[in-house]
């Protein structure tokens, strides 16, 4: 039976204390709080993904509705006592925390279940806006890329923001860390990946004379909203690809960029 909380301080929902704050506790390490999940939708997935649900925690209704393992600590409490443990007013009724899983092996995702079957991936660098990269992934999962892979001044993907712009869907993309960059981008040349770097340079390539067909293994590369990609990682990449549009705009938020590209190059 789930567990009703009427104090806001009590320490079993120490997990979902002052969301609002940051993306993790004072004091704690980056990428080490546990991972934050809003909404019914999310937490579904959630069930079903990789990673250990440690405690559900929401209004009765929105809890009960889940199907929460037997084994998967339940709580509910009224809108008021959630909204101050939390921080802020939760529309979405429920929440839920998990374990972190470490980024995937590198070398495994670049191969794959098989090193010679066609595969796509997204390379993002300093992608720092959180809500940016959960919209990524949540393209990225639509639209059969599989895999992410970040430099390492890129937001978490973990982050409860990310996570829930997502709509969970980035707990089920695997992701990996390049820690060279834009060095290591020659380890996905190694393993048979086109680079193709997004810009919308004039001297840049249309992005519809990219021909998927003739490049089975393909790697999108994709910029910080604003300033894109840097010139150094640009020149890195094989191809350099802007996607056509009508005089008098400039540019797209890197979140629809992406999705473009990914449809593109299927």
């Amino acid at each position: 039976m789930p567990v009703t909380i009427t104090d806001p301080d009590d320490p079993r929902v120490a997990d979902f204390r002052d969301l609002k704050a940051g993306d993790r506790p004072a004091g704690a390490p980056p990428r080490t709080s546990p991972v934050i999940v809003e909404g019914t939708a999310a937490i579904e997935r959630l069930l079903i993904s990789p990673y250990r649900v440690r405690a559900v925690f929401g209004v009765a209704g929105r809890v009960e509705a889940l199907g929460v393992p037997d084994d998967v600590a339940v709580y509910v409490a009224d809108k008021w006592v959630l909204s101050e443990v939390i921080g802020f007013r939760l529309t979405r009724g429920a929440l839920a925390s998990a374990d972190r899983l470490p980024p995937a092996d590198l070398g495994q995702l670049l191969a794959g279940p098989d090193p010679a079957a066609p595969r796509r991936l997204a390379v993002l660098e300093a992608l720092n806006d959180h809500e940016n990269l959960g919209s990524i992934a949540r393209s990225a999962v639509a639209l059969g890329i599989d895999g992410l892979l970040l430099d390492p001044r890129c937001a978490d993907p973990l982050y409860r923001r990310s996570v829930r712009v997502s709509m969970g869907h980035v707990l089920t993309l695997p992701f990996a860390v390049l820690p060279e960059w834009p060095a290591a981008l020659d380890r996905l040349h190694d393993a048979g990946y086109l680079t193709v770097a997004l810009t919308p340079a004039a001297d840049a390539v249309d992005l519809t004379d990219v021909d998927p067909r003739e490049h089975p293994r393909t790697a999108v590369l994709l910029g910080a909203e604003g300033p894109g990609l840097t010139p150094e990682a640009q020149q890195a990449a094989r191809v350099r690809a802007r996607i056509p549009m009508r005089s008098g705009v400039d540019s797209l938020g890197v979140a629809a960029a992406a999705a473009i590209a990914f449809t593109a190059l299927r």
